[in-house]
């Protein structure tokens, strides 16, 4: 069983955002839910604190993999896997049972959502890594700010989901997912 936490997401509204209060969370592009993720579930998990995290390549650049040790023993393993490949790749261990992740953030382009098709490009059609460098410039030069310390999501914690622990956070952030025996069919697609 793996499980996902969504409680850190949040809705914002931009009609009431003021300049200077745009903040962004950990990670230097597109990505660093990951990294927040991490370093919260080492904290909250483990009880320590992760300043720095390391990535380490696997297949290639876009499929990474971060480890936290405790004592010699590996006790969180998650993954970046961005682009259909490290995707599809990524299934296929889930199936055969071969996933070891407790975590995978998963962008469907390759070097992550700013390196998208929905950016600017050169003539030819090619991600312009001019352009791509000065948008990691610039979002690494907004402030971070930590989801949980968001004043919006406190109060949608007090108000809608009747505090951190309570049983409407799990029952509507909190979902665990395992492996379903199913029938094989013809429409059935075969990564």
């Amino acid at each position: 069983h793996f499980g996902i936490d969504l409680s850190f997401c949040c809705f914002l509204r931009f009609d009431e955002t003021k300049e200077g209060e745009v903040v962004r969370h950990d990670g230097k592009r597109s990505d660093g839910y990951l990294e927040h993720i991490f370093k919260h579930a080492a904290k909250e998990l483990f009880g320590m604190d992760v300043k720095e995290i390391t990535y380490k390549a696997l297949k290639n650049k876009d499929f990474q993999e971060v480890t936290l040790e405790k004592d010699g023993e590996t006790v969180l393993r998650f993954a970046a896997a961005y682009g259909f490949r490290n995707i599809q790749n990524m299934v296929l261990k889930l199936k055969k049972g071969k996933f070891s992740y407790h975590f995978v953030e998963v962008l469907a382009c390759p070097g992550g959502c700013l390196n998208g098709k929905g950016q600017a490009q050169t003539e030819d059609g090619k991600p312009d890594k001019a352009l791509l460098n000065q948008m990691e410039e610039v979002y690494a030069a907004i402030p971070v700010r930590l989801p949980e310390t968001n004043v919006r999501v406190q109060k949608m914690y007090q108000d809608w989901l009747e505090g951190v622990d309570s049983k409407k956070v799990q029952e509507t952030l909190h979902t665990k997912y395992s492996a379903v025996n199913q029938t094989a069919s013809n429409l059935d697609i075969k990564w």
